[in-house]
């Protein structure tokens, strides 16, 4: 067999792989690459949960601790997501919250801080529970799984063929999926599970008008802070974010 048919014969067998994965999310209306089972997805989260928890001071506030599983099991439960939810609290001036796929939800006390009641807890909860519902976890390691099979076939074309300077265009390649694919379905999921966030909270009853004065508020701390451009980001701009949420609450009537 030439280089070329095996080229050819790896690609094929790709395509398939990869159609094979697609799946439909009925929360976000649309299908998903997922190469990676939620067996894999669980047993590492699972495992970096433990890590966590070990790693970081876990706050001793009652009244803080208990606010947060108030309101997050509020908004878990308008979710209809079916996990055995676990919420914690980190002693941690760190403003920051993260989920892991299994109802692993982390609050630092740094964020609690900055927000003015529990509508605003809500709005992270949201999206966080958000986050799970769209399964992004796995559709992002399955993105960077395919990549990685994606510039091996690159890499075997390219020696293959008579181009010189091949290690040079590989590092290109790579960049492009990097710029191209990985961070722009990153921000892609971070507006998804604003609006889908949005949804949960409203659900159970919190005021949604107050995810917005909340993402302005962040915005207006980090404004004339030297942020990473948006292309670079796995975020979306503060700007592009807000836009996006206000255009959603006045589309929902929400505003």
């Amino acid at each position: 067999m030439s280089r070329r048919q095996l080229v050819r014969g790896l690609a094929t067998g790709s395509v398939v792989a990869f159609a094979a994965g697609c799946a439909e999310n009925t929360a976000l209306g649309r299908s998903q690459l997922m190469l990676v089972s939620e067996e894999q997805i669980a047993q590492l989260s699972a495992q970096a949960w433990q890590q966590s928890l070990q790693r970081e001071r876990i706050s001793r506030d009652p009244q803080l601790n208990a606010r947060v599983e108030r309101v997050g099991a509020r908004v878990t439960r308008a979710s209809g997501l079916n996990y055995p939810w676990e919420y914690v609290v980190f002693d941690s001036d760190q403003e920051n919250a993260w989920v892991l796929p299994g109802g692993k939800v982390a609050f630092y006390r740094g964020i609690l801080e900055t927000m003015e009641n529990d509508d605003q807890i809500a709005t992270v909860m949201g999206h966080e529970a958000a986050h799970l519902a769209g399964r992004h976890a796995a559709e992002r390691a399955s993105q960077q799984q395919a990549a990685g099979i994606g510039l091996g076939l690159a890499s075997v074309a390219l020696d293959a063929g008579d181009v010189e300077n091949t290690a040079q265009w590989a590092a290109i390649l790579g960049a492009g999926v990097t710029f191209g694919v990985i961070l722009p379905y990153s921000r892609r999921h971070e507006l998804e599970a604003d609006r889908l966030g949005v949804e949960y909270m409203a659900r159970a009853g919190y005021d949604p008008r107050q995810a917005l004065r909340f993402w302005e508020s962040k915005a207006a701390q980090s404004a004339g802070r030297n942020a990473t451009p948006e292309f670079a980001s796995t975020h979306p701009s503060d700007a592009t974010r807000i836009a996006a949420l206000r255009q959603y609450l006045a589309e929902q009537n929400y505003i």
